[in-house]
């Protein structure tokens, strides 16, 4: 399978911060990756180096084989990018600052953008000036996706979107998928880490840590469980999946692997449930767990 982005050892130094230690990891075609990570992990740099905005230290990055630096007005005719803060022309209005990114890009469809303007609820006779963060966020992504990449780059896209408005990022987004594009999607939001990539690649202070599909990773993905029961519930510690078990007043408190929930519940209901609460992690919590010694 052709890469499209294909990135290997990139190294990149800001003054006495090394912001990219070591960064290798490929995009391939008709693939969704999610990149992953904590705030100042390098993800943003990241991008930044593929779009050609600042200049890679040491290593290789390509995108369609070409140099990020080198080659950067060749790759941006195919691919469309959204960053995690839009900043606009405050006395445009919303309609012409998608029409202008779309002349700026070449290859704009207007019934797409109609429809998006639709789809995610966008006042494009408004003033820039006026928009809200999530609003400015909206303009960002409908010029993005009324567009024809080969390549979709978001950083943060959701940032400022309501719940609503970001599952329907989710839709458009698999609809790109479904059309055999490639993407590149960072995100802190997990479950739409989870819902769209085929693969994930987690970063940390400037270094990939791990890489994978989510099969591969289903480690990541434990959850939090507070369990109450009548009897001791100390006997759950050995159970197989169950980790970092501690008794906090007469409450269990442990991470679980989801293939091992239905015994521990079955073991749990035994005791006599007094309380159960079983939540997904946050994507901060998961990689401070598995991470931070």
């Amino acid at each position: 399978m052709a890469h499209v982005i294909e990135i290997q050892h990139l190294k990149k130094r800001f003054g006495e911060v090394q912001a990219l230690k070591d960064v290798s990891f490929e995009v391939n075609e008709g693939e969704v990756v999610g990149f992953i990570g904590p705030n100042g992990a390098g993800k943003s740099t990241t991008i930044r180096i593929l779009l050609g905005i600042i200049k890679k230290d040491e290593g290789h990055a390509s995108i369609f084989g070409k140099d990020v630096w080198q080659d950067s007005f060749e790759i941006h005719k195919r691919i469309s990018y959204v960053p995690g803060e839009v900043s606009l022309w405050g006395n445009l209005t919303g309609g012409e600052i998608i029409d202008l990114f779309m002349k700026l890009h070449g290859s704009g469809d207007p019934q797409k953008r109609d429809y998006l303007i639709k789809r995610f609820e966008l006042d494009p006779r408004k003033k820039s000036k006026t928009y809200s963060k999530g609003n400015r966020q909206k303009v960002g992504l409908i010029a993005a996706l009324a567009v024809a990449s080969d390549l979709y780059i978001f950083d943060e896209p959701t940032s400022g979107l309501d719940p609503l408005m970001e599952q329907i990022f989710q839709e458009e987004v698999e609809k790109i998928k479904a059309k055999g594009k490639s993407i590149l999607l960072s995100s802190h939001v997990l479950s739409e880490v989870e819902r769209l990539a085929d693969k994930i690649v987690i970063i940390r202070q400037g270094e990939i840590v791990e890489s994978g599909s989510l099969s591969e990773l289903r480690h990541l993905t434990r959850s939090s469980v507070i369990l109450e029961t009548k009897a001791d519930a100390s006997q759950i510690k050995a159970l197989p999946g169950v980790h970092d078990f501690v008794m906090k007043d007469k409450q269990a408190l442990f991470f679980a692997d989801h293939e091992h929930l239905n015994d521990i519940l079955l073991i749990a209901t035994s005791l006599g449930l007094k309380k159960l609460e079983v939540a997904p992690p946050t994507l901060e919590a998961l990689f401070m767990r598995h991470y931070e010694n």
